[in-house]
């Protein structure tokens, strides 16, 4: 009795976005505590006060430092888990994420040869890891389709690209390591050394992405019925997969753009916010864009402090802490059937 109770608070629109806010908070105070948090600790109104005045002694390290690298994190958590959402959607399966279908394979593929063949038009990253993403993506889609795409196999074609282009990308490694040992950051899927002008390279194509993301919902919850049911209702199921795919390969692209090959956020955080809030993706965006934020902030935060000398990429930090508790919520969640 009590767990259908709570089957139908969880339902309702006054719940849902009581979620959301909470989530708005965390976001907010996430920043504001790993901002705080560091080889050098500052106090909450220390670091308010670098905020407001450019002669206060810790804005040196928190604005030029700590803030655009968590700003720079967000941007990757809000990619990665609106692209894992809308594949997830596209493919009727929660467990696809841009790593699962090979999109990051292709994209980092792309980024190493830029940075190997172009390193003078290093501004021009994100444009090539977002077609290379897209690249990858419209590849997977013509080897899965026959006559309609199935969602499993384009997953199976998905682990083949990958495989195919981590190979690539580890003789690229191998082959031109003088080359990549300024971007040691993009090919362990860290943010160290990132920058405003990092922040500012990739925020015309988030806010691009996120915005398209915006006018979605609708059209994904009705795709969720399938897609005989879908193009009975008027939605060209074909032509609008091939529009989620472009988007998801836009906000893929960007991620790895600002911090290479971090392959877990995509899964676990649409997975945790449809497990909170339900499966209407008009809550589901919301939600795994505020989470997707603060799990990578965090998670980055994590791994600056965590070592007494140097620090963990996010990457190995999103695995340990991840995986763990993704395993959980799903044991959990049997309890509750």
């Amino acid at each position: 009795m009590l767990t259908q109770s709570k089957q139908k608070l969880r339902q309702t629109k006054t719940y849902k976005l009581t979620m959301i806010a909470l989530l708005a908070c965390l976001c907010v105070i996430s920043t504001i505590v790993c901002v705080a948090v560091g080889s050098v600790d500052y106090t909450v109104a220390q670091v308010i006060d670098a905020f407001r005045s450019e002669e206060a002694e810790a804005r040196l390290i928190i604005w030029n430092v700590r803030l655009p690298r968590i700003l720079c994190g967000g941007i990757v958590g809000i990619c990665l888990s609106l692209a894992g959402c809308i594949l997830q959607g596209v493919m009727r399966n929660h467990m696809a994420s841009p790593s699962t279908i090979g999109v990051t394979s292709g994209a980092s593929f792309v980024g190493y040869m830029m940075l190997v063949v172009f390193p003078q038009y290093y501004h021009m990253l994100p444009i090539g890891a977002i077609l290379g993403s897209f690249a990858t993506t419209m590849a997977i889609y013509v080897l899965a389709y026959d006559r309609g795409v199935s969602p499993v196999k384009m997953i199976l074609s998905g682990m083949a690209v990958s495989a195919v282009f981590g190979a690539f990308n580890d003789m690229i490694k191998i082959f031109f390591a003088e080359r990549l040992a300024d971007a040691t950051g993009f090919m362990v899927g860290s943010l160290n050394g990132v920058s405003w002008a990092d922040f500012k390279l990739v925020l015309p194509y988030v806010a691009i992405g996120v915005f398209v993301c915006f006018f979605l919902p609708s059209k994904m919850n009705i795709l969720m019925l399938g897609d005989e049911m879908a193009n009975t209702l008027g939605l060209r199921v074909e032509r609008f997969r091939l529009f989620l795919i472009a988007a998801s390969s836009l906000l893929a692209g960007t991620s790895i753009a600002v911090a290479g090959m971090i392959s877990f956020v995509g899964l676990i955080v649409p997975h945790i916010a449809r497990l909170l809030i339900g499966s209407d993706y008009k809550y589901l965006f919301p939600a795994s864009i505020l989470m997707g934020y603060s799990f990578v902030v965090i998670c980055d935060t994590v791994g600056r402090v965590i070592l007494p000398v140097g620090n963990l990429s996010v990457s190995v930090v999103l695995s340990f802490i991840g995986a763990p508790f993704f395993l959980y919520l799903l044991r959990k969640k049997d309890k509750n059937k």
